[in-house]
């Protein structure tokens, strides 16, 4: 596969490619000049660069990511110092093949086309980078999550024993700290402990990302590596440093590491932290659930994070099988009639005499809107205010009952918002923080930028910034896991044949359910369909 896919660094990236032997073979069915594409519709909210696809027979597709070759000719190569690390000599095959790619979807029709795939993740036979000239900066933006500093960690450690990187920054309080403040200077000594506390070490912010000044920065310091660690606003930025970077002509491979405590960043199999925050939720369902049992009537009320998306509450509401009813932004409900969530409550205690009612944060603001003064404010990164949901629906609850006088209840509501993505990380996600860190070094030692390093279909891969910031992940309340949790619940789905149809999510632009190309996808690339 070539790593170019601009006309005028053709002639001098093809001489690299046959000098460099294993670094950038085309593969054997892909036609030798992919043709120069249009920007797709998903990076139609910024300017950036033409994405990089390369075509194959069967539809397959590869969205691959940029290369520093891309737009600074005849690059240095080296060879990669794992092929003398000891830690690597029982490894039977060193280096990832060059034309290693991952789908993005597993299950396919026999007759349907191959699909989208991204390149896989891993080391490469030469770098792009002398240990003594690169100089790296690890920067981590928006809110916390568990594992932040298990990344930090496996990145600088990464860095430092599979390359032999010393040098290494921390940018201290988010994307501002690239001109407003100080850095710390990152060694595996001093990371040697960070994992076993939450938070991050370097300190975060929202907002303060400006493209110019953080570049700037970049540039004066000598940097050219950096990781940037954070959400989907967070991703967007670092693609806006990248098109910066290339647009200067720098020696810079930025790198991004997607972050989220709501699951909510598409493509990938799941965010790190996210496990942490089911498992440590259950704590707070498992005290709802003992306050609710041990009185009459009682209800427990559980707030968790999931601003638009209920992954959080919906993977610990299986997790826990002590939950009846649980809401999620993307399923609306109703409170009051035949069907509503009042009725249902009065069901379940009636039937158990107690209940547990989980809710994302994100879930029934319309209904909160109505009734409480809504006000249109934002958080530094752009996110709307919310209202709490949680006190407002005990609230409600409360009131009806008490109106109504057909039972005595009991409720007590528990708030572990922050309390559950504040803990360090669990064994799995130091593990997959792990895999993350140091598959994001081997692609940036190895001269790849503009990517996030990211988990699909179980293995680690490569994906470029806009297929990470072109949408939301949501969960579909007419898939398969949410009607798991309906059938463990035994909740009402409170929709009609009306919310069922809305309710349902278009598939990706780029294929469609039975494997076969979509419309827009067919006149952009028709040779893969």
């Amino acid at each position: 596969m070539d790593h170019s896919n601009s006309n005028s660094n053709s002639n001098s990236n093809s001489n690299h490619i046959n000098n460099n032997n294993n670094n950038g073979f085309l593969h054997p069915n892909l036609p030798s000049q992919p043709p120069t594409l249009p920007s797709r519709a998903a990076m139609a909210s910024a300017p950036t660069s033409d994405p990089k696809v390369v075509t194959g027979t069967a539809g397959y597709i590869l969205e691959d990511v940029p290369h520093l070759t891309d737009y600074i000719p005849n690059l240095q190569t080296y060879p990669n110092p794992l092929q003398d690390n000891p830690a690597y000599s029982v490894v039977k095959q060193y280096f990832v093949h060059v034309d290693d790619s991952v789908p993005q979807k597993v299950v396919v029709h026999k007759d349907g086309a191959r699909g989208v795939h991204f390149r896989r993740a891993g080391p490469r036979q030469k770098v792009y980078f002398e240990a003594d000239e690169v100089q790296v900066a690890i920067v981590t933006c928006g809110g916390l999550c568990p594992g932040l500093n298990t990344v930090i960690r496996e990145l600088v450690c990464g860095l430092h024993h599979m390359y032999g990187l010393k040098k290494v920054l921390g940018i201290n309080g988010g994307y501002r700290g690239f001109y407003a403040r100080n850095t710390i200077t990152l060694t595996p000594k001093s990371v040697n402990d960070i994992h076993k506390r939450g938070g991050t070490v370097l300190g975060t912010s929202r907002g303060g990302h400006d493209t110019k000044k953080i570049v700037d920065s970049i540039q004066d310091r000598g940097i050219n590596q950096v990781y940037i660690i954070g959400g989907d606003g967070t991703q967007k930025g670092a693609s806006a440093i990248f098109e910066e970077v290339r647009r200067r002509g720098l020696k810079v491979s930025v790198v991004g590491i997607p972050k989220t405590i709501d699951n909510d960043i598409p493509v990938i199999d799941k965010s790190f932290g996210f496990d942490t925050a089911v498992e440590e939720a259950q704590r707070a369902i498992n005290a709802a659930h003992v306050e609710a049992e041990s009185v009459e009537n009682g209800i427990g009320v559980v707030k968790l994070m999931g601003r638009n998306s209920g992954f959080i509450a919906m993977h610990a509401t299986l997790a826990s099988r002590d939950v009846d009813c649980c809401l999620i932004p993307e399923s609306p409900f109703y409170l009051e009639g035949p069907g509503g969530l009042f009725e249902y409550i009065e069901k379940r205690l009636k039937e158990n005499g107690h209940m547990v009612i989980v809710i994302a944060e994100g879930a029934g603001q319309e209904l909160v809107s109505e009734s409480v003064q809504s006000m249109s404010k934002q958080d530094a990164s752009g996110n709307k205010l919310l209202q709490d949901v949680g006190l407002w629906i005990s609230q409600k609850i409360k009131d009806h009952f008490a109106e109504q006088k057909t039972l005595p209840i009991t409720l007590k509501y528990i708030d572990p918002t922050y309390m559950i993505r504040a803990v360090p990380s669990n064994a799995s996600d130091n593990v997959y923080c792990t895999l993350l860190a140091q598959s994001a070094v081997h692609g940036a030692m190895a001269g790849y930028t503009g990517y996030t390093s990211g988990l699909v279909n179980g293995r680690q891969t490569y994906i470029p910034f806009y297929r990470i910031t072109e949408r939301q992940n949501h969960v579909v309340i007419t898939d398969r896991m949410w009607a798991r949790l309906l059938s463990s619940t035994n909740q009402p789905s409170f929709l009609g044949a009306k919310g069922v149809n809305e309710g349902k999510e278009e598939e990706p632009s780029n294929q469609l359910p039975d494997g076969h190309c979509s419309k827009e996808l067919s006149s952009i690339y028709p040779a893969a369909c």
